[in-house]
């Protein structure tokens, strides 16, 4: 249903519409900046997947569900062993096929959700669909991303190879359109199915909607920190805020066991994988395991949705379903991931070296950036994961007392940070133009 008007002193409240989907990791940012809006006075609605309903609500957020749940599709055994794979073309043509299904759906729950609104917000997991709403609707869209996504000269792609630097800025701004394409065309039939059967509107280009007028009548906002890439001199109507971090309950206790083994030593490695699966993970919580002896390390183990097991843990390592990185991380001697953009801030924030395991996307050129800060060892992507190449990163990252300073360093930087109510903040100016933006 629409979300109802609400008038604060005498004042119409703006009412906005957050379009977020994907992984915890893709969308929780999204309620992060949600939750500061509403903070600010706004009457916020978030739409995604339906999994994700209670963080949504637990945070004051009104949630409108599109179907589908995301943990369920990336623990299936196909999806397991295609992250493990790390091909993102594959993995972008597999999850295509689930968005089709799903498409005529998400158009009719969404177009009722978005009734009434003054402003859309989106990230990439949903901007077609913003875009489409837009025009129907006739309402301003802001893009925000977590990741680049506008072409540039100044580096490449995330999907590409970071070397692709040495040839220069007509090369760099062709990969971020390349970039674009891989993303559009898995979504294009989806898309053009929606457009047409719920939404009354012709097809998108054949080559995608990047350059709709609502895609350039606001500014786009990056939630990530200008200290760990700055924004480049050619994204001319663009704003990178800081990272939209967000925190877990205040009322949120740690475990007593976990809370033990903290105690009980040194502090100890960081080692999960979040949302990203493995066909064998049993195997995988052994080559961590191997790892650790070869160190002699103590270690956190997150199980996440990789499903990372083990019967019998030994007394070095502790295995654990879920924890909030924000209380962890500051707890740790290092961090090690999959990349993600949102447990890669959570690390840096903390102030420890991080080690990187890509599995696909954009995970390899945050890992990429890790190392070129000096916070971190160069990326180790997982198909090419051993336990002697974590050992040694792990060795390096504990021993390393310039990359822990370094570390450190940029873990000041981005606290003294509030990308969310950056964020905020440039949304609140953008207000009296809102009202005079020509649809």
């Amino acid at each position: 249903m629409p979300l109802t008007p609400v008038i604060k002193l005498g004042v119409l409240v703006m009412r906005i519409a957050i379009i977020a989907l994907g992984s915890q990791g893709d969308v929780q940012p999204y309620i992060a900046l949600g939750k500061g809006l509403k903070a600010a006075g706004y009457a916020v609605r978030l739409l995604t997947h339906e999994n994700f309903g209670g963080l949504a609500t637990s945070h004051g957020l009104d949630f409108c569900p599109m179907q589908g749940n995301v943990q369920e599709l990336i623990e299936t055994p196909e999806m397991r062993e295609l992250s493990e794979k790390g091909n993102f073309i594959t993995m972008t043509l597999k999850t295509a096929k689930e968005t089709e299904r799903v498409s005529i759906q998400w158009a009719q729950s969404g177009l009722e959700a978005c009734r009434g609104i003054d402003l859309l917000i989106a990230g990439v997991g949903g901007l077609y669909l913003a875009l489409s709403f837009a025009e129907k609707l006739e309402i301003p869209l802001l893009p925000a991303f977590v990741f680049p996504f506008t072409p540039t000269r100044t580096f490449p792609g995330i999907l590409f190879p970071q070397s692709l630097n040495r040839w220069g800025g007509t090369v760099n701004w062709l990969s971020h359109q390349v970039l674009r394409q891989i993303i559009w065309q898995g979504s294009r039939s989806g898309d053009t199915a929606a457009r047409q059967q719920v939404l009354d509107l012709s097809p998108s280009p054949f080559f995608g909607p990047h350059q709709s007028s609502y895609l350039r009548r606001l500014p786009t906002l990056y939630g990530f920190s200008p200290a760990v890439l700055a924004k480049p001199s050619d994204w001319h109507n663009a704003d990178v805020t800081g990272y939209w971090f967000l925190d877990a309950a205040s009322d949120w206790t740690p475990p007593t066991d976990l809370v033990n083994f903290l105690e009980a030593g040194s502090p100890p490695v960081y080692i999960g994988f979040g949302s990203m699966g493995n066909r064998n993970p049993e195997e995988t919580a052994e080559l961590v395991l191997q790892a650790l002896e070869k160190t002699g390390q103590r270690a956190i183990l997150l199980a996440g949705w990789s499903g990372m097991q083990r019967e019998k843990m030994p007394d070095n390592a502790f295995l654990i379903k879920s924890v909030p990185h924000a209380w962890l991380f500051p707890r740790v001697a290092a961090v090690v991931h999959h990349g993600g953009a949102g447990t890669t801030a959570a690390g840096l924030r903390a102030g420890v070296p991080t080690i990187i395991i890509p599995f696909f996307g954009d995970q390899g050129f945050w890992g990429q950036r890790v190392a070129d800060l000096g916070v971190g060892t160069a990326p180790i992507p997982r198909k090419q994961l051993t336990a002697e190449r974590l050992a040694q990163a792990i060795q390096t990252v504990v021993g390393d007392r310039t990359m822990q300073r370094q570390a450190a360093s940029l873990g000041e930087k981005i606290r003294s940070e509030n990308g969310v109510a950056n964020a905020v903040a440039i949304i609140k100016n953008l207000e009296p133009v809102l009202t005079t933006v020509p649809i």
